[in-house]
């Protein structure tokens, strides 16, 4: 039998945390009683700076039942951090850990999956979506749109998978090799390596309250991800370059030619047009430049990640 942890981020989780605990008791319970994962097994919730009462309940469930574990932030740090900070601890405790959404989307039971395919020898397990019918078409065709242009740009991805996964905890100590502070665990996990499965599941409706990620921070996580593990944007500007001065000499070819046949003030609309896409062109590839600057400053600062105020778990109080 293994110590599995179950880890979930949580920001301003209150309306779904009980039910969500609730079917996670459940599932866990069981394997327990059936022998699949040991009585040392957790239901890790992070508290990500939440502003209802997602901290209070998880206070709450952690003195009702100490199969609740709670990790709480010292502010908000968004997903991805809060995840890390998760499995970082798990992984002091737990043979392996399985990351999941808090709002019952991520299918809860193919948990059971998960451990097969941990007990058969796979360090990473990836949940990954089998149809996309719950979206709706904007939503289907942007985050299928995101994975192609993903794999277009090299970035290592594994088709539909969000952050459904299971990790063994020598994966886990191979993903605190990477120290990077702009934090895409989606392209980090599967450049850990070691043996890896798959395990398809529906995704379902959130079960209440209201979606963490408008189209605004998809978009910035969208870009997060190819700006930390693609410099082809980069290229692109080189090649953007090359256009536009092969462009260049046409038009000046183009302007002495209707200047020798006097007709000068034919060309004006071309020129502005010509001013106003280069302008356009050159402020796109400052703001990509800029982009890559900013991450490298955030890197060299060498900042923590995240800052854990307290943690439930045993006997601690928190």
């Amino acid at each position: 039998m293994k110590t599995i942890w179950l880890v979930l981020p949580c920001y301003n989780e209150e309306q779904v945390l009980p039910e969500t605990a609730r079917q996670l008791k459940e599932i866990m319970t069981d394997l327990m009683q059936r022998g699949k994962i040991t009585r040392e097994s957790k239901i890790a919730m992070v508290n990500d700076g939440s502003r209802d009462r997602t901290w209070e309940i998880i206070r709450q469930l952690h003195a009702e039942d100490r199969i609740y574990t709670g990790i709480n932030l010292s502010r908000n740090r968004g997903h991805q951090n809060a995840l890390l900070a998760g499995l970082m601890t798990a992984k002091q405790y737990a043979d392996a850990a399985i990351s999941l959404d808090a709002d019952l989307q991520d299918d809860v039971g193919v948990i059971e999956k998960f451990i097969d395919e941990f007990e058969a020898g796979k360090d990473i397990v990836y949940g990954v979506r089998s149809s996309r019918k719950t979206d709706t078409l904007f939503k289907r065709f942007t985050a299928e749109g995101f994975y192609h242009v993903m794999q277009w740009l090299g970035v290592d991805l594994v088709f539909n998978h969000a952050d459904y996964r299971l990790m063994s905890k020598r994966a886990m100590d191979g993903l605190e090799e990477f120290e990077e502070v702009n934090l895409f665990l989606r392209g980090i996990v599967p450049q850990i390596g070691y043996p890896t499965a798959v395990v398809e599941y529906e995704r379902h409706e959130r079960f209440a309250g209201e979606s963490k990620y408008p189209l605004k921070k998809m978009l910035a996580f969208a870009f997060d991800g190819i700006s930390s593990f693609s410099v082809k944007p980069m290229r692109m500007i080189i090649h953007a370059g090359a256009l536009m001065f092969l462009i260049s000499i046409a038009m000046l070819i183009y302007s002495v030619v209707r200047k020798i046949m006097g007709a000068t003030i034919v060309g004006w609309t071309s020129l502005m047009v010509s001013i106003w896409m280069v302008g356009g062109i050159q402020l796109l590839c400052l703001g990509i430049i800029g982009e890559y600057i900013g991450k490298i400053y955030s890197e060299t600062k060498k900042r923590p990640r995240y800052i854990i105020e307290s943690v439930l778990n045993g006997e601690d109080s928190g």
